[in-house]
C-alpha cells in the first residue's frame, strides 16, 4: 500500500516538475511546507537527476527549493498564529494542552525559536510541520523566514545534489529516508506519550 502511494506521488512530481520546472519546484515545496506531507526526498532529488542530464542548474533548484519552503511555511504559520492559539486554548485541555503549555511553548521559541527553525527544516516529518507551532507561538515573522530559507537551502540542495551523483537511480533516496521517517515518527509518538502520562500524573496528583 505505501509502495503504491509512494509511487503514484512520484508521478505527481516528475510530471509537476517536468512541465513547471522551477516553477514546480517552487510549488511543490510550498505544499510540502504547508503541513502537507508531499515528500522533499522525492521532489529534490529527481530535480537533482534533472540537473545531472543538464535540463536545470543545481543552484536554481535549490533556490526554487528553498523559496517554496518559506511560502508554504508562510501559510502554515499563519494558520498557527491568526487561528491555532484560540483554538488551542478553547479546546486544548481535550488534548491535555493547558495555558501554561503555551506559555512555555511562546518562551522556548523566544530564547531557543532561531536554532529550532533551523533544525527542524532538516529532519525529516518535523520540517514539514514547525511553522505552525512556530506561529502558535508568535515567532518574530522576520527571524522565522530567515531561519526557514537557510535550513530549507541547506535540505534541497543536499536532496538534489544526491540526485545528481545517483542519476537514473535518483529514486533509490526515497527507500532510505522513509525508514528514517520511521525513526522520527516514533520518537515523535514517544514524546507525544511521555507528555500524556506527566500530564495524567499532575491531574492525579492536583
Amino acid at each position: 500500500m505505501i509502495e503504491k502511494l509512494i509511487a503514484a506521488l512520484a508521478g505527481f512530481v516528475i510530471a509537476v516538475i517536468s512541465r513547471f520546472q522551477y516553477v514546480g519546484i517552487a510549488l511543490l515545496m510550498a505544499v510540502e511546507s504547508a503541513c502537507v506531507p508531499l515528500p522533499s526526498e522525492i521532489i529534490m532529488p529527481f530535480s537533482g537527476y534533472l540537473v545531472s542530464r543538464g535540463e536545470l542548474k543545481l543552484w536554481l533548484v535549490s533556490l526554487a527549493g528553498a523559496v517554496g519552503c518559506v511560502i508554504g511555511s508562510w501559510l502554515a504559520y499563519a494558520i498557527g498564529a491568526w487561528g491555532g492559539r484560540p483554538l488551542v486554548e478553547r479546546y486544548g485541555k481535550y488534548l491535555l494542552v493547558s495555558h501554561r503549555d503555551l506559555d512555555l511553548a511562546d518562551r522556548w521559541f523566544q530564547r531557543h525559536g532561531d536554532i529550532t527553525i533551523f533544525i527542524g527544516r532538516l529532519l525529516p516529518v518535523v520540517r514539514t510541520f514547525i511553522a505552525f507551532p512556530a506561529g502558535v507561538a508568535r515567532m518574530p515573522l522576520w527571524r522565522f523566514t530567515a531561519y526557514t530559507f537557510l535550513g530549507s537551502l541547506i535540505w534541497c540542495w543536499g536532496l538534489a545534489w544526491i540526485g545528481v551523483k545517483l542519476g537514473e537511480h535518483w529514486d533509490t533516496l526515497g527507500v532510505y529516508f522513509h525508514r528514517f521517517d520511521a525513526v522520527i515518527v516514533a520518537l515523535i509518538a514517544l514524546g507525544a506519550g511521555l507528555y500524556v502520562w506527566r500530564h495524567v500524573r499532575h491531574a492525579r496528583r492536583a
